[in-house]
């Protein structure tokens, strides 16, 4: 259900696969968004299964209404009764809160500075990451107090280069953005690249420490991806500190 990968300095990056839940066809099995059409109380309990497989409190969980932009939100405590706010990235500095991002082909970016016990979590989708949801996520880590190279990062399942095909327009407009992006499917036409994009980007930002997840979402069956099956779950992904 979780690949859960822990560092030794106390920063915890884990991704979901799509079983262990109890969501029916065809949002089988863990689908942990709310956004998709999937009943209401399954996506309560399977948000509580993962977080307790974890050891999380599923109440001290932060999530995002993500929008494919870039706007970060800076967090102390869960929304509880609030709306929540229309983000791409949420940073906290308060110990005890885990931040979390749900995607289906999308690259989802986990930060940590463990030294100044700062992380973050970004939802880079090509939108995402052309608007510069990433860098936003860092300068907002830096303002409360973290180093760009203390900064460990993790991305995941996501959508590869070799299966994202686009207009030939589009991957220029993208690749205009961000050339690290720039892609060919497997069988030989446009296509973009939005985890290499994200890669590139946290270089030039300094952040060194960087693993990327081999798992493409849409050649695999273990998991979500909404360019295969359009109606379909949410993966997510969890950064914590201990």
């Amino acid at each position: 259900m979780i690949g859960q990968r822990d560092t030794a300095s106390g920063a915890h990056f884990a991704f979901t696969d799509r079983w262990g839940g109890v969501s029916a066809v065809p949002y089988e099995e863990l689908n942990l968004g709310g956004a998709v059409g999937d009943a209401a109380d399954a996506v309560r309990t399977n948000r509580e299964l993962a977080a307790k497989s974890l050891g999380l409190d599923p109440a001290r969980v932060v999530w995002m209404n993500q929008v494919h932009g870039s706007d970060v939100a800076v967090v102390e405590e869960p929304w509880g009764d609030r709306p929540v706010p229309r983000v791409d990235a949420v940073v906290t500095a308060r110990s005890g809160l885990a931040l979390a991002v749900l995607t289906a082909d999308c690259t989802p970016v986990l930060l940590a500075d463990p030294v100044a016990g700062i992380v973050a979590a970004a939802h880079a989708g090509r939108p995402g990451m052309v608007a510069g949801v990433v860098p936003a996520a860092v300068a907002a880590m830096t303002e409360l107090g973290a180093r760009a190279d203390r900064i460990v990062a993790r991305t995941g399942p996501a959508v590869c280069g070799r299966c994202y095909e686009v207009p030939d327009a589009m991957r220029a407009e993208v690749a205009a953005a961000e050339p690290a992006a720039y892609a060919e499917t497997s069988w030989g036409t446009p296509a973009v690249d939005v985890t290499a994009g994200v890669h590139a980007q946290l270089e030039r930002l300094g952040v060194r420490d960087r693993e990327q997840s081999p798992v493409c979402t849409l050649e695999s069956g273990d998991h979500f991806s909404y360019r295969r099956d359009r109606t379909t779950g949410r993966l997510a992904g969890y950064v914590w500190l201990d």
